[in-house]
């Protein structure tokens, strides 16, 4: 039992032809304009029953009217092409290949976004939205400020969705949370002096060395902590100085903190205050600054916990009930997202929350990017039955 279920030879065809649209259509962060404007055309001819862009770029469909309600996300904007030559398929081509869509962005996740509008109006035509909302967004900048394009559509549009599938790319399987994260910056102070007279500064890198040491130190504590174990990764380093004949007055680096179930903000503080004590130093969480393609300014706060829905909800429930009639058999797996997603902002507003899409992760944002045909197939069929079920 699969998508042929719900989804006739045309619909099939349908689907994957919007999805190598999609793939064809250019949409970097902050560039998604075009790739936003084809969706609109879609889910209005697809009959959605309000189509909505907010005032950051984000898209919101609607189906149905009812008390019950539920939204799919998932987000447009992909991650540059620097290799383009070394690619086995050109990666804005679309192209189709031994049953696989290829190209930037098919796995992170136009096909996710395809499988999601056309669900929609499947469940729609189905019957399965009686006395149910049904919501599907497509949403800008996740690469840089992930869960800040859901704040500001559910903040405009006043929206509290019941439920929320976050369509993230994982292999077809439901997927239970993710890690959190924390990015920080830590800046070390130092006194200027002519290059020539080093003795009368102070060095702001020399003040930053031994913090490097226990970052390096913190990251292999944390990686011997077990299967489930946060990472703490230095990112970046740069230095601030009169020129370079001159001591720096400024040194600083970028760490990137993956945290796990269990973990606290506190304790997160409490470890960037232990690796800046008795230096020179100070940390903060390190803000991005970012346009959207409408021209509203973006401020993100990345810091974020992990979270876990537990198998007994209402909402894991009924995506077992459609995994088991979609695909004939009960889930021998679930997964557990390393990386973050846009489940950050309705987790924080108390929404039950769960992950399922297709396409293999790893494969996301790496050359020669591809997903099964199949699999943007039966996600499609899953998500119209998780609206039947829930």
């Amino acid at each position: 039992m699969n998508s042929s279920d719900l989804l006739t030879p045309e619909i099939k065809k349908e689907l994957v032809e919007f999805a190598q649209s999609l793939v064809r259509t250019k949409s970097l962060s902050g560039q998604e304009e075009a790739v936003i404007k084809l969706i609109e055309k879609k889910m209005i001819d697809l009959g959605y029953d309000e189509v909505t862009i907010d005032s950051m770029g984000n898209i919101l469909g609607r189906i149905g009217s009812g008390e019950k309600s539920i939204l799919f996300d998932s987000h447009v904007d992909t991650v540059e092409v620097k290799d383009e030559s070394k690619w086995d398929f050109p990666p804005f081509s679309g192209d189709i290949v031994d049953g696989r869509l290829h190209g930037r962005g098919s796995v992170d996740m136009k096909s996710a976004v395809a499988a999601s509008i056309y669900a929609g109006a499947i469940a729609k035509k189905m019957g399965f939205t009686s006395g149910k909302t049904v919501y599907v967004s497509c949403t800008v900048f996740e690469e840089d400020c992930d869960g800040e394009n859901l704040k500001h559509l559910f903040k405009e549009l006043d929206l509290k969705p019941g439920y929320v599938v976050i369509c993230e790319p994982s292999d077809n399987v439901i997927t239970l949370g993710h890690k959190g994260k924390a990015q920080v910056s830590i800046k070390t102070h130092g006194v200027s002096a002519h290059g020539s007279a080093p003795e009368k500064g102070v060095n702001a890198i020399y003040e930053m060395a031994e913090i490097i040491q226990r970052v390096d130190k913190a990251n292999l504590e944390l990686m011997r902590k077990g299967e489930m174990r946060g990472t703490l990764v230095m990112s970046r380093i740069s230095s601030v100085s009169a020129s370079l004949n001159a001591v720096p007055s400024e040194c600083e680096v970028y760490l990137d903190r993956r945290i796990i179930p269990g973990e606290t903000e506190d304790d997160i503080r409490r470890e960037m205050d232990q690796l800046i004590k008795d230096k020179n130093a100070s940390w903060e969480v390190g803000t991005l600054h970012r346009k959207s393609w409408t021209g509203m300014e973006i401020t993100y706060e990345p810091f974020h916990l992990a979270w876990k829905i537990d198998l007994s909800h209402e909402l894991s429930k009924a995506c077992i009930a459609a995994y088991q009639e979609n695909f004939g058999s009960e889930p021998n797996q679930y997964d557990f997202w390393d990386f973050s997603t846009n489940a950050v902002t309705p987790v924080s507003m108390g929404i039950p929350t769960i992950g399922f899409g297709p396409g293999e992760y790893k494969l996301a944002h790496m050359r020669n990017e591809s997903c099964k045909v199949d699999q943007i197939l039966d996600a499609c069929s899953f998500y119209a039955r998780v609206i039947e079920k829930i």
